[in-house]
């Protein structure tokens, strides 16, 4: 009988003796924590963006995923990133388990490397992992005063990460304030207001949605601005994972130099 999940792995328990032996990885996000527990030999299918997987076939993008390549690979579980771009339909045409991974704070973070532990019967391989990356999170510096934030998606239009983003989380985490507009992963902004704002840290992602931005600090009117500019890679950034812990700890250790030059 067709199993249909779509939810949130937070919200699953799944006992240990339903472990899934092939598995189709639409969410890249999610291909660091399966190896970190050390089930990458479980992943037969992938995204094209995604590299870590040598034998594992790719079967288009998260975005257009290719039904017919997957039904071939035969998956009990697949992994999507969000059902808006895996259908219910293409669910229904598949023998397999269909789970979403989405964390958007690092909690949900640890919350689904738990229940990813499960699925693939790595319960104690999970528990290290979390043990592991919430070390890394009470080395974080706690700051007096919260520097602001501003993380640019694209240079062209101008959009930024919202709050509901895992960039927010991080730069929370790091003791930062983003500033973000709206309740979205993303969204459009004004330069105006940005220059107003005045922001202590300028972020801007490079990769494929931002390939080659200019140098903020070279751009018409930023030279107002007093920010610190820090350039950091789309997808270590944008990929909800064990590295948003470690990223987490680097932004505060810069936060916390930023702020004791202002003692000075």
């Amino acid at each position: 009988m067709l199993k249909c999940l779509l939810i949130l792995l937070a919200l699953v328990s799944v006992p240990e003796a339903n472990a899934y032996d092939r598995i189709v990885l639409l969410a890249p996000a999610a291909g660091d924590i399966l190896i970190k527990l050390g089930v990458q030999d479980k992943v037969v299918g992938v995204t094209r963006s995604n590299h870590d997987f040598a034998n594992a076939l790719k079967i288009g993008s998260h975005i257009k995923p290719n039904i017919e390549l997957i039904k071939g690979l035969n998956p009990d579980l697949v992994i999507i990133s969000s059902n808006r771009f895996f259908s219910d339909y293409m669910s229904k045409q598949l023998n397999a388990d269909v789970v979403k991974y989405d964390p958007v704070t690092l909690d949900q973070i640890l919350s689904q490397i738990t229940q990813l532990g499960k699925l693939v019967d790595k319960p104690q391989a999970a528990k290290n992992l979390l043990a592991q990356l919430r070390a890394i999170r009470q080395h974080i510096q706690p700051l007096t005063k919260k520097p602001t934030v501003v993380f640019e998606v694209t240079e062209s239009p101008f959009m930024v990460a919202g709050q509901k983003s895992i960039v927010n989380s991080i730069i929370n985490t790091a003791g930062g304030r983003l500033i973000a507009p709206a309740n979205k992963k993303i969204t459009k902004f004004n330069i105006e207001s940005i220059l107003l704002e005045n922001p202590e840290f300028y972020l801007y992602q490079v990769g494929p949605m931002n390939k080659h931005p200019s140098k903020p600090s070279q751009r018409t009117n930023y030279n107002i601005l007093s920010s610190t500019f820090m350039q950091v890679d789309q997808l270590e950034f944008s990929r909800a994972n064990t590295h948003s812990f470690s990223l987490a700890k680097k932004l505060n250790e810069q936060f916390v130099k930023a702020n004791q030059v202002k003692q000075r």
